[in-house]
């Protein structure tokens, strides 16, 4: 019985066939491969758990096995191609310069397309609303773009110029993989003379891209003649003809050069030129100029005049000269006049103040920043002599000698013209007797100098004598200063000017 239950059991349960026994291997071809045990390991498959066990161990190992194994595409070309550094094109902006400062006069260029730059290097100089700032690049590479001319206004945030320059020195989004429109490359074999990752780009000079931008042109439309495919001004003139923006192209301008038209007498006419207006934009200093007198035309202004005796200063400047052993240091009225305007300043501090028109309050200035207004040919300028309270006659004498050079050359920097706390404008300088000076806003008093000139005078016994007279005229703000103030203002300053040796009792 129970035989017969196995053998049921038996009939219904199969017993599973023996396993065979592996085929044997093949003998491995013969070479120098198949005597590397180690390469015979790295052919094998791995599973994925295996493989990245195996990658983190030993990478170098795993990367020569996929060298062999993909033969052609291999990656140790990659890898060799990797240690050389490859060329990014980066954008240089005008970074902010300033408070407030929104754009700039570009003044010149010190590098030109194709020039090999250091790091810190001056690129160009440009001219805000307050100051001449030198940009310096942060890159050591080429200079592959220019992008404004001289004399153009370029904004805060705009480009200026492209370079090209090792990637190592950028990071990835700044360098040309976030520009989708500008190629990261050219291809060697329709370019033989480019290397690596050169970038493409119209060959110009900034005056031709400032004439492209005038006709609104894409450069890149335009095909140059000039040498390795630089666009010409032609080029631009002819595209520009061809479009419809020119009445006629170069070629027939050039040809009507030197002619002119005679009448039947045969006398020749003016050139029509010589009567045509000229519209000339208003840069640097004189676009301040323009905002700044515009705010102050909406305050109150009242102006008070007053004549100061300057005898006793005359020979005290005679003196100072006749004693002076440094060269270098030329003695004038300004700086004693300076020197006595920041101590009576000292008794009436209204004077030197701001009005805050938003709050309405005055703030009473601690440092007297006296600003001297300078002519250059930039413009109306501003620069201030900090602290004079603190300064001696020669050190502000000194000072102000270095801030009319500055100024002459256009090198002010932002602090030189910034932070002044009353302002004088020595009118007389240039000629004058009488000035009606307007506000330099947000300071509350200005004043103006007339030229120091004899003038005949009756003394307390009806006398004439010669006077060497100046006429100072104090120009303020009326919702802040009152006549009564500034008139003791005056009387105070005028006190010490007539008579120098009580300037000695204030004096530290």
């Amino acid at each position: 019985m129970a035989w017969r239950r196995l053998a049921a059991r038996s009939r219904r349960c199969p017993v599973p066939p023996a396993p065979r026994p592996p085929a044997p291997r093949p003998p491995p071809p013969a070479g120098p491969a198949a005597a590397t045990p180690p390469l015979r390991r790295l052919l094998l498959p791995l599973s994925p758990r295996r493989f990245a066990a195996a990658a983190a161990s030993s990478p170098a190992r795993l990367f020569h096995a996929a060298a062999v194994r993909w033969g052609s595409r291999s990656l140790a070309s990659d890898a060799s191609a990797a240690r050389e550094p490859s060329a990014e094109l980066v954008e240089v902006p005008l970074a902010q310069t300033g408070e407030g400062i929104a754009e700039c006069e570009l003044l010149r260029w010190f590098v030109s397309e194709g020039d090999q730059v250091d790091e810190f290097q001056q690129l160009c100089e440009v001219q805000s609303d307050k100051a001449t700032i030198e940009i310096t690049s942060r890159f050591k590479g080429t200079v592959h773009q220019i992008q404004f001319a001289p004399g153009d206004i370029v904004k805060v945030g705009e480009t200026l110029l492209k370079m090209i320059v090792n990637d190592s020195q950028v990071v990835p989004h700044d360098s040309l993989a976030s520009s989708p429109d500008i190629p990261l490359g050219v291809d060697t074999s329709t370019s033989p003379s480019s290397q690596g990752n050169a970038p493409r780009g119209s060959l110009s000079t900034p005056a031709v891209r400032h004439l492209v931008k005038q006709y609104g042109l894409n450069i890149d439309d335009i095909q140059g003649t000039g040498r390795d495919g630089r666009v010409l001004k032609e080029d631009v003139l002819n595209y520009a003809a061809s479009k419809g923006l020119l009445q006629e192209p170069p070629s027939a301008m050039e040809e009507n050069v030197g002619k002119v038209e005679l009448p039947e007498g045969g006398k020749p006419l003016l050139d029509p030129q010589f009567y045509e207006d000229k519209r000339i934009p208003l840069r640097g200093y004189q676009r301040s100029m323009v905002k700044s007198m515009s705010l102050a035309a909406k305050v109150p202004h009242f102006h008070y005049l007053e004549e100061i005796n300057c005898d006793a200063l005359v020979k005290l400047k005679a003196s100072f000269q006749k004693e002076n052993k440094d060269h270098d240091v030329k003695h004038t009225f300004l700086p004693f006049l300076i020197k006595s305007l920041s101590v009576a300043l000292s008794k009436y501090p209204l004077l030197n103040s701001s009005f805050i028109e938003e709050a309405n309050e005055v703030t009473l200035k601690g440092s007297h920043n006296i600003g001297v207004a300078m002519a250059t040919a930039q413009g109306l300028v501003v620069p201030s002599i900090k602290k004079v309270q603190s300064l001696s006659i020669l050190e502000i004498t000194k000072e102000l000698s270095r801030l009319h050079e500055m100024a002459l050359q256009n090198r002010l920097s932002t602090n030189d013209i910034t932070g002044g706390t009353i302002t004088l404008s020595n009118i007389g300088a240039i000629g004058g007797k009488f000035g009606s000076p307007v506000l330099n806003l947000p300071e509350v008093a200005i004043i103006a100098l007339g030229r120091i000139q004899k003038l005949p005078r009756f003394d307390d016994e009806e006398n004439v004598y010669p006077s060497s007279t100046i006429n100072v005229t104090v120009g303020a703000d009326h919702r802040v200063v009152d006549g009564a103030t500034v008139a003791r203002f005056c009387n105070e300053w005028k006190s010490l000017v007539e008579k120098p040796e009580l300037l000695l009792l204030h004096m530290r």
